[in-house]
């Protein structure tokens, strides 16, 4: 039987964090550019990275943007985040997540590792607040890479790297609720299961390419995916 390797998303895919990480950065951004107010109404976070989000919102409000800043930046939003996911009190782990993953991780053909644009630190605490970090053993993160696809192309790499197996081996399912999800499963000839529990509909996913759309990870249609 071939091996899988499942790359998941986190914000909007397993789980909704409430808003804390536009709360983390917003602080951070306060903090080190000395502003009294800070609105990323502009700045887009559904299916961008850490990097990107801070880069856009240091722009917005007229930063001199240069890597050092950016990393101050996260890592400053890094330590504010754990208190605001604990705080979320809407936080909330998506319908049929948890029993997907046990059912996934039971499965000796399923390696399932993370496509997040979330740094590793900030990943590893949103999945902390939901209890689903020992679902995953890899992953690709924001801190990886600025871009979607660079960042699930070095999560694969390290699924590989876990299997012991070259991508000619594998089925590669990358699973997240936006188009920059789909797109980033295309640029690496990966399929994608587009889960529309985000601000996304089933038309914008299905025109974006998704190989799977469906109302959540309950649906039978993600169970059927995985049979190779």
């Amino acid at each position: 039987m071939r091996s899988t390797i499942a790359l998941f998303d986190i914000d909007g895919t397993l789980l909704n964090a409430d808003g804390a990480g536009r709360r983390a950065v917003e602080a951070a951004l306060r903090e080190l550019l000395g502003l009294t107010s800070v609105d990323l109404s502009g700045v887009e976070f559904a299916g961008r990275t850490d990097p990107w989000i801070v880069t856009a919102a240091l722009r917005q409000h007229g930063a001199e943007v240069d890597d050092g800043l950016v990393d101050r930046v996260l890592e400053r939003y890094v330590q504010y985040l754990p208190g605001e996911l604990e705080r979320a009190e809407a936080f909330r782990v998506l319908p049929g997540v948890r029993e997907l993953l046990s059912s996934l991780r039971s499965r000796s053909d399923v390696a399932l590792g993370l496509g997040t644009g979330n740094t590793e630190a900030a990943a590893q605490a949103k999945l902390d607040r939901g209890e689903l970090r020992h679902f995953f053993s890899f992953g690709g993160f924001g801190s990886d890479h600025q871009e979607r696809s660079e960042l699930i192309r070095a999560g694969l790499r390290r699924g590989l790297q876990e299997l012991g197996l070259s991508f000619e081996q594998c089925r590669v399912i990358v699973i997240g609720d936006t188009p920059h999800d789909v797109t980033a499963a295309r640029a690496i000839g990966a399929q994608c299961i587009a889960v529309c529990t985000s601000r996304y509909d089933a038309s914008a996913l299905e025109e974006a390419g998704a190989d799977w759309v469906v109302p959540t990870l309950q649906s039978p249609e993600v169970a059927a995916a995985f049979v190779s």
